[in-house]
C-alpha cells in the first residue's frame, strides 16, 4: 500500500501504477541470476521453534485496515475506539471475511505498548489499541495479523520530538544520513546495516512477545528511491560492484531475518508480504525480489501481490498478472490482493483500460470469481476496509451491489 499522511494524492496514484514490463510477460521480471543468500543470517535452532508449522490455508478472505482509518476511530475514548472496531469486524465477519491485517506501525510509531517506538500519531488517549483489535477480532473468530512498515518512518518534525531510538538516530550526526535516511519528505531505515535490520527485527519480536497475533505482515515499502545518494556511503563501504543487486540482497537479508524471527517465536505464526502486483516494478524500482521470496523457502509463508488492475489494464491486465504469480508462487501460499477502492474511479495508469472501473460495475466481483477458479491460489485480500464497507457516497450503491455479489460467490464455495 502506498499511502503517506502527507501528501496523500501522489502515493495513491503511484500505488495504482504499473511500469513497463518485459515484452514476453505482463508485469513479469526479467530472468537474472540470483546472488547467494546472506551466509551470516543464523538458521533457527531446532529447540527454539515449535514442531508444528504454519498450515497452508485454502480459503483466505482478508481485508486491510490501514492507519488512516484510525484518524476517525480514535477521536474519542478507548471504549469508543472499541465500538468502532467491533462494528468493523462484525461487518467483515458478516460478509465472510476471516482474516484482517491491522496497521500497528506505519510511520515508525506504535499502536501498541512499545519501548522502541513512540505512540501512533492518531491515537487519542492512553490505551492499548492492538489489544482491543485482537480482543474484538478473536471474539468473532477472525485471524488478526499485525501489519508494519519496517523501513518507512516519520518526518523530521516527529522524529525530532521523540526520545525513542529513531529520535536519537535523527539527532546523531553519524546515524542521520546513514542508518536513517531522508527521502520524499519522510525518513527511512537503511537495511544495508546489520544493526538497523536487527532493530527492525527487535520491533517485531516486541510485538510477538506481548500479543497473541496470528501473524506479522509487511507490504510494498522497501527502497523509496532509485537515487544512488540514498545509501552511497554504505554502498562504498560494502565493496559491492552493482548497486541494484546489492540493494536487493539487503532486502533479502531483512526479509529472511524477519521470517526467522517470527518462526523462532512460534513456527505456526504467519509471516506475510504484500508486494506490488507488477513484479518488474518490485525488482527494478523497489529492489524487492518478491518472485524469489515466493519461489524459494525461507522468506515468507504468504505472498499477497497487489493486483490492483482491471482486466483491460493495458500494461498489467488482471488475469495474466494473476496467472503469472500463480505460476511462480511455488514456496509460499498465494493470496491475490484486490482493489475495491477503484470501484467507480478512473484508473489513470491503465492506458486504454482507464475507464473500465467506471463503465463496468462488476469488475471486483468478476475478479473474485476468477481468483476462486485459479489453481495455486488460496484466497484474496481487499484494500481496504473503508473502500469495501464505507465508500464515498458517489459509489456507495455500486460497492454495496458488489459486496452482495461477492457474498453470493463465497456462499457457493
Amino acid at each position: 500500500m502506498k499511502f503517506h499522511y502527507f501528501p496523500l494524492l501522489a502515493p495513491i496514484l503511484f500505488l495504482a501504477g504499473c511500469s513497463s514490463p518485459p515484452q514476453d510477460m505482463p508485469c513479469a521480471v526479467q530472468e537474472v541470476a540470483h546472488l547467494q543468500p546472506f551466509a551470516q543470517i543464523p538458521e533457527i535452532p531446532a529447540d527454539e521453534a515449535s514442531a508444528e508449522t504454519a498450515e497452508a490455508p485454502t480459503d483466505i478472505r482478508a481485508v486491510w485496515i490501514p492507519v488512516m482509518q484510525y484518524a476517525d476511530w480514535m477521536q474519542g475514548t478507548a471504549e469508543e475506539f472499541r465500538a468502532h472496531v467491533r462494528t468493523a469486524f462484525a461487518d467483515c465477519a458478516e460478509l465472510g471475511i476471516n482474516t484482517v491485517f491491522v496497521h500497528v506501525r506505519a510511520y515508525g510509531d506504535a499502536y501498541y505498548n512499545s519501548s522502541l517506538f513512540p505512540i501512533g500519531q492518531y491515537q487519542n488517549g492512553d490505551y492499548d489499541a492492538l489489544s482491543i483489535l485482537l480482543d474484538e477480532g478473536h471474539a468473532l473468530g477472525l485471524s488478526v495479523h499485525a501489519w508494519i512498515n519496517p523501513m518507512r518512518t516519520a518526518d523530521a518534525q516527529r522524529l525530532a520530538a521523540t526520545d525513542k531510538p529513531l529520535g536519537e538516530w535523527y539527532r546523531s550526526p553519524e546515524k542521520n544520513g546513514t542508518w536513517l535516511v531522508a527521502s520524499g519528505g519522510l525518513y527511512y531505515l537503511n537495511p544495508a546495516y546489520a544493526q538497523v535490520r536487527q532493530f527492525i527485527v527487535d520491533g517485531v519480536v516486541e510485538i510477538l512477545t506481548q500479543y497473541p497475533v496470528d501473524g506479522i505482515h509487511i507490504d510494498d515499502f522497501f527502497y523509496p528511491t532509485q537515487d544512488a545518494a540514498f545509501d552511497a556511503q554504505a554502498f562504498a563501504e560494502s565493496g559491492a560492484q552493482e548497486l541494484a543487486a546489492w540493494r536487493r540482497e539487503n532486502c533479502n537479508a531483512l526479509v529472511q531475518e524477519l521470517y526467522r524471527a517470527v518462526k523462532a517465536q512460534d513456527a505456526r505464526l504467519i509471516f506475510s508480504i504484500s508486494p506490488q502486483g507488477n513484479a518488474d516494478t518490485n525488482y527494478h524500482k523497489l529492489y524487492a525480489d518478491a518472485v524469489r521470496w515466493c519461489s524459494e523457502e525461507g522468506f515468507c509463508d504468504w505472498i499477497i501481490p497487489q493486483i490492483y488492475y482491471g482486466f483491460d489494464n493495458a500494461v498489467c491486465p488482471f488475469a495474466e498478472t494473476a496467472q503469472f504469480w500463480a505460476e511462480h508462487a511455488s514456496a509460499a501460499t498465494l493470496i491475490i490482493g484486490l482493489a475495491p477502492y477503484k470501484i467507480g474511479q478512473e484508473d489513470v495508469w491503465a492506458g486504454s483500460g482507464a475507464a473500465e472501473w467506471q463503465t463496468n460495475a462488476q469488475v471486483l466481483s468478476a475478479q473474485t470469481a476468477h481468483v476462486q477458479e485459479l489453481a495455486n491460489v488460496s484466497g484474496m485480500a481487499f484494500y481496504s476496509y473503508a473502500s469495501l464497507f464505507s465508500p464515498d457516497a458517489a459509489v456507495q450503491a455500486m460497492v454495496q451491489a458488489e459486496r452482495e455479489r461477492i457474498g453470493e460467490l463465497w456462499d457457493t464455495t
